[in-house]
């Protein structure tokens, strides 16, 4: 909290003036000791000490004097009041001058807004000014206090309602104008709002505000002859925000929960009688409270980036999508939404928005919030992220289930418009399900649970998620990326008692990998511990590519693009091997692939990779295609599956010492005396598919590669946690 001083003005003003004086004196009579003392052929360092004495006063009667006008200023704008007690009359004035510019400046701008929400257009021009201090604290405390709670609410309904009246008069102009000068106002508003909310934060004007917030939204406003809730005009601030800095786990806990109850409040009678026989089909569409601009009409026109008559001005927002584009910036603020279970509810709020209220994100058809926030909440590696995860899947699979069916051919979608009801939400779920692609393993290895979800339930939840592109492509990099790090975890040839500890590894770790127990980790117990690791590894690329191809078979693929992710995917592989020619015995190079992986190593590549990801996934038509052709790019996908696997194989022999001592003369992928294996990056398609086959004859990875598509191809286990039981296709299903 800052702190205050009281001064008495006139005596104030007396001092500065005195204080200047003494100051001018001093430098005079500085400035003649040094000369008589010169003159004299005396030590001249008194004077210099009297010098630096003037220096230090006169520094401080610029700071009474910056101070003495801001005091006055203070006292003008009447910001300050003056103070009455037994000593005398005293004026408020901040310690520091950043606290008073700031209090100064954030008054001044708090009337402004006042004054812009009485139609005052000067005011919210002069509003504009104030727009970068935003980032003072001291003016942001200022600023929100001089507006409170209802100020914050009755600015942006002033504005929607100014600039309805605008386009109701044709004035294209005042429309422009105002526009502009809203959407800066708002995002004012937005940051000022999200910092004094924060506790953390410097700026926070205290609990009672956010109490005053939560009223003003349930109350009813009016502005001309439009009435409208508190929440419909706040909604305005939210969906400009742009996450610097995000909403607080604060706001959220107390006036984002109250958004979505409120919404629950006021529609749970007209939502339910939907449910009925009769509301089935004499009630209306399930329309949730739109935000004020969506009520008059104003489509995006107080948002960044649109102006009027911009042709994507005619969208609509719900309130609580508005809170939702605020919330998704951050984690904390978002979990402080989705993870809690309202008072009297039998359901969480996640529970809530993917069921009950789902009816009502489709009525507005703009999915960006939800997901983009679900994406924050359900893909971070914390507790409550996992949970919300685990939740999220088994919901939709519950919801989905009854979707599907069996038919000759495999999985039917039996029900399109339930399945169709639910895919505006396949790659949030997919992401969610990535983000914790260890639980797939899990479920599938070892009969485990992920929350509630079971392997069941993750089999219905991947039908969905797999049948999103780029779904099913962040799946797939989530499983390769686990592969990656389960076959890093591979020992060096020669990990022994007595190097363990310098090569990270503990005694017991040699005791594990040592499968033939002669005290040493060799050749052949690295074989067995890949061969066991690409089997277990298999299992979930196998569950994710057969869901795919089942659900794409099922939905009659007229209207889905080849799976171009793949090949990218496969493209960016190669390149990814660690650099060859280094001997590996007795060394540990880790994290290869993670060091990498998204730092651009597909410019690197260059196009001779591009030809050979070519070779694995042909490009398909972007049109309909026939089954036969639906099979082919599903094929496809396996080979591309495989090939990952290939190099992920190969590397892992390379990096843990497999390929040491191997003879490598009159290779073409070699260079240099004695022979080293070329840097990946200039390999032309030919030595590299050399380099693979090389490794394959000498390394004796066809053993791992037949383990691994023989796995990926056993499609059994799917057939049987979807409920199908479907005969063997030729060369492929077992």
């Amino acid at each position: 909290m800052t702190e205050f001083t009281g001064v008495k003005l006139p005596e104030f003003d007396t001092m500065t003036s005195k204080h200047t004086e003494a100051a001018r004196r001093l430098e005079e009579l500085a400035q003649a000791l040094h000369s008589e003392l010169q003159s004299a052929g005396l030590d001249s360092s008194p004077a210099a000490r009297l010098r630096q004495l003037a220096g230090r006063v006169t520094t401080q009667a610029e700071d009474l004097r910056r101070r003495q006008k801001l005091v006055h200023e203070l006292q003008r704008q009447r910001v300050t009041f003056g103070r009455s007690t037994p000593a005398g009359s005293f004026l408020d004035m901040p310690d520091s001058l950043e606290a008073a510019n700031g209090l100064l400046d954030g008054t001044l701008a708090g009337r402004a807004a006042l004054n812009a929400a009485e139609g005052d257009a000067r005011a919210l021009a002069a509003l504009e000014r104030y727009a970068s201090r935003t980032g003072d604290a001291e003016f942001v405390k200022a600023f929100l206090g001089a507006l409170g709670a209802h100020g914050v609410t009755r600015l942006p309904g002033s504005l929607a309602a100014q600039l309805r009246d605008a386009r109701a008069h044709g004035d294209s102009d005042r429309m422009a104008q105002l526009s502009r000068q809203g959407q800066k106002a708002l995002r004012m508003l937005s940051t000022a709002l999200a910092k004094g909310t924060d506790p953390k934060n410097p700026a926070y004007v205290g609990a009672d505000f956010l109490k005053d917030l939560v009223k003003e939204g349930r109350a009813e406003h009016k502005a001309g002859d439009t009435k409208y809730s508190g929440y419909q005009a706040q909604a305005l601030i939210w969906r400009v925000h742009d996450g610097q800095p995000p909403f607080s786990k604060k706001f959220m806990e107390v006036v984002g929960r109250d958004v979505i109850a409120y919404e629950y409040e006021q529609r749970k009678d007209e939502w339910a009688a939907r449910k009925d026989p009769l509301g089935r089909i004499f009630a209306d569409a399930q329309v949730p409270i739109v935000d004020l601009a969506g009520a008059l009409g104003l489509g995006n026109l107080f948002r960044p980036g649109t102006h009027a008559g911009s042709p994507v001005t005619k969208g609509t927002s719900s309130v609580v999508d508005d809170l939702f584009h605020a919330a998704k910036s951050s984690r904390e603020a978002s979990h402080a939404l989705l993870d809690h279970t309202p008072a009297g509810w039998k359901e969480s709020v996640l529970d809530y928005l993917l069921t009950t209220r789902w009816d009502a994100s489709r009525y507005v058809g703009d999915y960006a919030p939800f997901n983009d926030m679900l994406l924050t909440a359900t893909t971070g590696q914390d507790a409550t992220s996992q949970k919300l995860a685990a939740e999220m899947t088994k919901i939709l699979a519950g919801e989905v289930r009854g979707a599907f069916g069996k038919a000759d051919s495999g999985l039917e979608i039996r029900d399109r418009e339930v399945f169709d009801r639910y895919t505006p939400l396949s790659y949030p779920l997919a992401r969610a399900i990535g983000a914790n692609i260890d639980q797939l393993s899990r479920l599938l290895l070892d009969h485990s649970t992920f929350g509630e979800v079971t392997a069941e339930d993750m089999s219905y939840a991947l039908a969905l998620a797999t049948s999103h592109d780029a779904g099913f492509e962040a799946l797939v990099a989530a499983q390769t990326e686990h592969m990656r790090a389960a076959l890093d975890t591979v020992p060096p040839v020669g990990l022994d008692i007595s190097n363990a500890e310098r090569l990270g590894f503990t005694k017991a770790d040699v005791k594990e990998f040592d499968f033939d127990g002669d005290g040493r980790v060799d050749k052949a117990d690295i074989k067995q511990f890949l061969t066991d690791r690409t089997v277990a590894e298999a299992r979930p690329f196998s569950h994710i590519v057969e869901i795919r191809r089942q659900v794409l078979i099922a939905q009659g693929l007229d209207d889905k693009k080849a799976d171009e992710a793949l090949k990218t995917m496969v493209g960016d592989a190669i390149g990814l091997l660690p650099v060859p020619g280094a001997k590996q015995v007795g060394q540990l190079a880790k994290g290869v692939f993670g060091e990498l992986v998204g730092k651009g190593y597909d410019k690197l590549s260059g196009a001779a990779y591009d030809e050979i990801a070519n070779q694995v996934a042909q490009r398909m038509s972007e049109h309909g295609r026939s089954l036969d052709e639906t099979h082919r790019t599903l094929a496809d996908n396996r080979l591309a599956v495989e090939r990952l696997a290939e190099q992920m194989l190969a590397t892992a022999m390379l990096n843990k010492g497999l390929l040491d001592d191997v003879n490598m003369k009159d290779q073409i992928f070699t260079t240099g005396t004695p022979p080293t294996i070329k840097p990946f990056t200039v390999m032309s398609p030919q030595e590299y598919s050399k380099f693979l086959e090389w490794v394959r004859k000498k390394g004796g990875s066809d053993d791992l590669l037949d383990r691994f598509g023989g796995t990926i191809r056993r499609t059994s286990e799917v057939d049987d946690y979807l409920g199908l039981q479907i005969p063997a296709a030729s060369g492929g299903r077992r």
